[in-house]
């Protein structure tokens, strides 16, 4: 995890088939790194796969990035995945805020009420993003971030978006 990890985060910068690799391999390393205790270390090479051109390469690292946060503790979650999706959901590139959209359902089921406050904040952003692929990929994650939702919070927060 001390070496692998950021020879990996610094190497991201191959052909679009050694990168979708990469990003379904990194779903696997937990047990490699540590275990869950130590799962953030995978995050940073799986960030920036998240905010790649290429749509399948970006899927696979969501998808990576989901299983890792499930993995996860919610203290850890709270700490390192947390500010990753706000990064993400903040980038001047739509890939990076498409990726984002991906990421909440998994998160908001992990987190306290008051960081749940701020990730619906934050989602009802993307659903009003200027793009119409970041609106598009908010549409397709909203009822699984409605799952993990009281009635309550769905019906005055998530429908209005």
């Amino acid at each position: 995890r001390s070496e692998l990890i950021p020879f990996l985060t610094d190497s991201l910068d191959d052909e679009d088939e050694i990168l979708l690799a990469v990003a379904e391999e990194l779903a696997k390393f937990v047990p490699l790194v540590g275990g869950p205790s130590h799962a953030h270390t995978i995050l940073p090479p799986l960030e920036t796969l998240a905010q790649v051109e290429e749509t399948v390469v970006r899927e696979k690292a969501a998808e990576s990035l989901r299983a890792v946060c499930e993995e996860m503790s919610q203290s850890s979650t709270e700490q390192y995945f947390v500010p990753l999706i706000k990064r993400l959901s903040t980038g001047d590139w739509f890939a990076a805020r498409a990726s984002a959209c991906g990421l909440y359902a998994v998160a908001y089921s992990k987190v306290s009420p008051s960081v749940q406050t701020d990730l619906r904040a934050q989602f009802g952003l993307l659903c009003r993003d200027d793009t119409p692929m970041v609106r598009r990929a908010a549409a397709g994650s909203l009822g699984n971030v409605a799952k993990h939702a009281t009635a309550e919070v769905v019906k005055s927060d998530l429908l209005p978006v």
